[in-house]
């Protein structure tokens, strides 16, 4: 059965079950963590059918559509973001780290690598980590009279954090293998890590932190992606700013501040230049 703790939050949990009904929350589920404790079977997401078995655990982001197909009793913990924990509309969510725990997830929802689905560790310890931070929050649910938002709330943090390291890892190794340089893809990977650090993102910054002539980088970056560097981190931003604009009601002042434009006229016309649309059409043309 499923019960909402933190208000937009569903942690549901299924003790050897035949049959499940996970997409009851798919139009409204932004983001979703499966963990397949016993059991196997097959899942069908967005029409591809692949294997799960004890110990999966697998993300799902916005619009993913999916089925599970146990073939021997499955015991499961799903853990739901819905869209609305993201609004600014749920008084309960003041006193999270609602921002903080969206931008781990957004590293998820523009990761080249997403489409896994099935999550793939970089060591076995974060593999074990992360099932135990999922069975602690699982415990906190099934305690029926009192639950310590607490353990819940920071245990959250880590579980988005852990996912968030672990794409990162895989994009990693699958750009090395596909481009001659792995130092383009560790710049790539600090560029992600500290887009909102505009400072550290100058090309002398930039330079100095990967032992590199400060007139150099700057070539060397286009010569290996076909983009400037500069190009590249705008378009990295923007794309971030399209994700708050789906998914959130943050102001164009705010999205602007966190994101190191000087204001929202400075963001509105940069997203217009190469987006070829305003952020209010854009926004708008979403609902």
């Amino acid at each position: 059965m499923a019960r909402t703790i933190i208000e937009n939050i569903v942690i549901a949990k299924y003790q050897e079950q035949t049959f499940f009904e996970f997409c009851k929350y798919t139009t409204i589920r932004f983001f979703e963590i499966v963990y397949f404790e016993k059991g196997s079977g097959t899942i069908k997401i967005n029409g591809k059918t692949v294997n799960y078995s004890a110990n999966s655990i697998f993300v799902f982001i916005p619009d993913d559509i999916y089925i599970v197909n146990p073939e021997i009793a499955t015991t499961t913990v799903a853990l739901k973001f819905l869209k609305s924990f993201f609004r600014n509309t749920a008084s309960q969510n003041e006193t999270l780290p609602v921002n903080d725990w969206f931008r781990k997830i957004e590293e998820i929802l523009n990761s080249e690598s997403h489409e896994l689905r099935e999550m793939q560790f970089e060591t076995e310890a974060d593999r074990l980590h992360l099932v135990a931070l999922v069975n602690m929050v699982a415990t906190e649910y099934l305690n029926k009279q009192s639950f310590d938002i607490f353990i819940i709330q920071n245990s959250l943090s880590v579980i988005l954090h852990l996912i968030a390291r672990n794409i990162q890892f895989i994009n990693t190794s699958e750009s090395v293998k596909e481009v001659k340089s792995s130092k383009i893809q560790q710049i790539i990977n600090y560029i992600h890590s500290n887009i909102y650090n505009s400072e550290l993102l100058s090309s002398k910054s930039l330079a100095e932190k990967f032992h590199m002539a400060d007139n150099y980088i700057s070539e060397y970056f286009k010569k290996h992606t076909d983009v400037s560097l500069k190009k590249y981190i705008i378009n990295y931003k923007l794309k971030l700013v399209e994700t708050r604009l789906k998914y959130t009601d943050l102001q164009y002042s705010e999205i602007a501040s966190e994101l190191g434009f000087t204001d929202s006229s400075h963001l509105n016309k940069t997203f217009q230049s190469y987006k070829g649309t305003s952020l209010s059409a854009f926004r708008a043309n979403l609902t």
